[in-house]
């Protein structure tokens, strides 16, 4: 996938964010997320957007909070959402490919105008699953190459980082899989008592295998359900279901 691919599925997913967010109310429980609200889903994605468009269009290089929210609620707050969406889509359709700014993780990615565009799709894919769980229905779907994309940069790009929790005090070797996605959508994740260290690659003899359909798989990585498929020893399952939330 290309930058002008993730741009075209950020835009997708926001606005079907904000339709499910509008029909379930602000007041709906997300099942995905017990301790939120759809208020809250809106507030969390809306500040998330601003706080990304500010690194592109001012070129911030250094570590930035994200701002807080305004104090708003119902259609106006649907209607804060989409404008922050919108801000987003349109920086990152504007910038130029060279960009300079802030990236903080160490997933390939060409340029930081193409590792924004990526994590905002990313980000918001998931958070439109949370918003589409709250309004109850069928969700919409996710195309297995953005899948297994997400799959890769969560592994090589979340988990790389020092602040994963995703640890254990003897080396263990996890496979994960996505069965539908062709033979090079496999990973070897290498836990120890460091950040996992993870290739893109069938390495080493796995003591558990995370498997399933690209876009179960992926879904279920971000705890947004469970794994399709577990073979091996399950406590690596539950490892990362205790200690893979990003």
């Amino acid at each position: 996938m290309d930058t002008a691919d993730f741009l075209q599925t950020l835009d997708r997913e926001g606005r079907l964010l904000a339709a499910a967010a509008a029909v379930a109310g602000s007041d709906a429980k997300v099942p995905t997320c017990p301790e939120w609200q759809v208020r809250d889903l809106l507030r969390h994605t809306g500040a998330v957007h601003r706080w990304a468009t500010s690194f592109v269009a001012d070129g911030h290089t250094e570590p930035r909070p994200i701002g807080d929210p305004p104090d708003l609620d119902g259609a106006e707050l649907v209607d804060w959402y989409r404008d922050s969406h919108r801000l987003l889509v349109d920086t990152l359709a504007a910038a130029p490919a060279d960009v300079r700014c802030l990236t903080f993780h160490p997933a390939p990615n060409p340029s930081p105008l193409a590792f924004w565009t990526r994590r905002q799709a990313h980000e918001t894919t998931v958070h439109r699953y949370d918003a589409e769980a709250a309004r109850g229905g069928p969700a919409s779907p996710i195309a297995t190459d953005f899948a297994v994309d997400g799959i890769d940069e969560l592994l090589r790009g979340f988990h790389a980082r020092s602040r994963s929790r995703l640890r254990t005090e003897e080396p263990r070797l996890l496979r994960v899989r996505a069965l539908d996605a062709g033979t090079d959508a496999v990973w070897t994740v290498r836990l120890t008592a460091e950040p996992p260290v993870t290739v893109r690659e069938e390495s080493g003899r796995a003591e558990a295998e995370l498997s399933g359909p690209a876009d179960e798989l992926y879904l279920a990585l971000w705890n947004r359900r469970p794994v399709p498929s577990v073979s091996g020893d399950r406590s690596l399952a539950t490892l990362w279901r205790d200690k893979g939330g990003i």
